[in-house]
């Protein structure tokens, strides 16, 4: 049998981590926020690492074109549209089965971003939008907790691990939206695989320096990285803004809700519709009801189907994808007709007229 103190042998050698390293790890709490490109990677090396407990929380599913890039899911999870935390918790615990997996089938945001990282020693990002990561920013800085933000485009990313009241945080760098704003998306630029791997990769390295207590080996700025190019750049932000929105004024606008939801998702033709207020559907009433307009596929977490030109899927938690659509009006109006007014706090007339 083998020895199980051998399985993080090669990790404890390293002097930055070590004996004492190592059982800090043992005993730390993550959370995952998004389980996509740069999450899957991201997990996958925590995993490895022996972090105590790892929650991945991600709204979405597994699609054929995720494979390209997303490390912990295969083709059976893409033909049975499985959570993508489901399917990387399940994966995960093929691979280390000391570490508590918890999959959360949310979307992280005003409603629940204070509980999934009240308890949490490090938050990591792996999320692929800024409206996300402004509401991770506002919870983390509002708690003091310890994050890492991570992003990766076409062939180029950037990394910067966040101590609230130490470092700058998100709002200190790009104050607000427009400020984060570029030319580019997945749609117009596409996504190098490698490169949310590499970013991914980093941000996990500036993650495990934090949980260590290995502070001074942090990555001090932005951190820039073009795997095309070869480039390498260090923007050096080392101390909070103090008239940051967040950090020095203590406004938290996307955490309290201040700010639309709806989302047009990355290279997807897809927009996500979230309820005016957390849900909790009867899923297999909502499937029978459905019936009637098209043939339903749905599981535990999700019900799935297609009403051309449109495809919809519609998590117990009410949110839903409408895809076959990057207008966000539309998509709210063919929400409202499938699955109703109730649940969004949309006016009931938005379901009257669908523009094909």
């Amino acid at each position: 049998m083998n020895d199980p103190s051998d399985r993080y042998s090669r990790q404890v050698v390293f002097p930055g981590v070590g004996p004492e390293g190592q059982a800090k790890l043992r005993t730390a709490r993550v959370t995952l926020v998004g389980c996509g490109a740069l999450g899957t990677v991201i997990a996958n090396v925590l995993a490895r690492a022996g972090v105590g407990a790892l929650r991945i929380v991600d709204r979405d599913y597994v699609e054929l074109s995720n494979l390209q890039r997303q490390v912990l899911f295969d083709e059976a999870d893409a033909r049975a549209g499985t959570p993508k935390a489901v399917a990387a918790a399940a994966a995960l615990a093929r691979v280390n089965s000391e570490v508590a997996i918890e999959p959360v089938v949310e979307d992280f945001g005003p409603a629940n971003a204070e509980r999934l990282v009240a308890d949490a020693d490090l938050v990591l990002d792996g999320t692929d939008n800024f409206e996300t990561r402004y509401v991770v920013n506002d919870a983390c800085v509002k708690l003091g907790k310890r994050w890492v933000y991570a992003a990766a485009i076409a062939s180029y990313g950037v990394v910067m691990p966040i101590v609230p009241g130490d470092t700058p945080c998100l709002r200190c760098v790009f104050p607000d939206p427009a400020s984060a704003a570029g030319v580019d998306t997945c749609d117009t630029a596409g996504v190098l695989g490698p490169t949310p791997g590499v970013i991914a990769n980093i941000a996990a390295a500036e993650g495990l320096k934090l949980l260590v207590g290995a502070r001074e080996q942090l990555s001090e700025g932005l951190l820039w990285i073009d795997l095309w190019y070869n480039s390498f750049q260090r923007t050096p932000v080392t101390a909070p803004e103090p008239d940051c929105p967040a950090c020095g004024r203590r406004d938290f606008p996307f955490l309290e809700g201040r700010t639309v939801r709806t989302q047009t998702l990355c290279g997807r033709d897809a927009v996500q519709v979230r309820p005016a207020s957390p849900a909790q559907l009867d899923l297999p009433s909502l499937a029978a009801r459905l019936e009637t307009f098209a043939p339903v596929q749905h599981n535990a977490h999700l019900i799935r189907l297609n009403v051309d030109p449109y495809e919809l899927t519609i998590f117990r938690d009410g949110r839903a994808i409408i895809k076959g659509t990057g207008d966000a009006s539309v998509a709210r109006a063919v929400y409202a007709r499938y699955v109703g007014t109730r649940a969004t706090g949309f006016p009931a007339h938005q379901g009257a007229r669908l523009e094909k």
